[in-house]
């Protein structure tokens, strides 16, 4: 109900302020479970995806955003629970597990669950090279992933900043890409690493971003 609520308020006047380019939109299936795999630039973007999103895309979220005490923690808490998003302690050790878990049982009920393969936001804009947690996701629970590239969101909401500026935003959604069948008798390993450098390079041709050719690094504070 609280999802229902604020999406019926927060995306209709966010995108009467900032006003993104959406392209693609039709590549997004309105039905069905599928994963939303994204190049990641900026925290803003589990909030723009899901506000020009023809439906409801499920992110997760660090759990000191639900736990917070006072009003300022039930605002929070409220905020990220009205955005459809789910929290993960990103400081247990099981938390990549749990993870994976959490989107499986999303797409189980048959909804769309967002993901950046880079794992954390790229600091220099630079693409980073994909884990093979999405296409583990894709595989294991056999759905189509529809690769975004998102432009600007590095200036709608910088790394330090705390509140969103105007600034230009393009959100561009690609044609799902479908593995069912493609890795029959190949190595898990393998299939793994074939499928998410697929990914990586659909949000590439998306994005135009340079390609680090590396793994990025969650920062310590971050």
């Amino acid at each position: 109900m609280l999802y229902e609520v604020l999406h019926s308020v927060v995306p209709p006047l966010a995108r009467a302020v900032w006003r993104p380019s959406v392209e693609g939109i039709d590549n997004v299936p309105l039905t069905g479970p599928v994963l939303l795999a994204s190049n990641h630039l900026s925290f803003a973007d589990s909030v723009v995806i899901p506000i020009v999103a023809p439906r409801k895309v499920v992110f997760l979220a660090k759990a000191e955003y639900f736990t917070g005490s006072g009003l300022k923690g039930q605002l929070s808490k409220a905020w990220f629970e009205g955005l459809g998003m789910v929290p993960v302690d990103r400081n247990d050790t099981r938390a990549a597990l749990n993870s994976l878990d959490v989107a499986l049982e999303v797409l189980g009920r048959g909804d769309a669950f967002g993901i950046y393969p880079e794992g954390t936001r790229s600091r220099d804009g630079r693409l980073y090279r994909g884990r093979t947690g999405v296409a583990q996701l894709a595989l294991t629970a056999g759905v189509p992933v529809v690769p975004v590239g998102l432009l600007g969101t590095d200036q709608l909401q910088p790394v330090d900043a705390r509140l969103p500026r105007l600034a230009k935003v393009t959100v561009r959604f690609g044609k799902p890409i479908d593995f069912t069948g493609r890795f029959e008798g190949v190595a898990p390993g393998r299939a793994r690493r074939e499928a998410t450098d697929e990914i990586m390079a659909a949000i590439h041709a998306l994005t135009g971003q340079e390609l680090a050719g590396a793994y990025n690094d969650r920062p310590a504070d971050a």
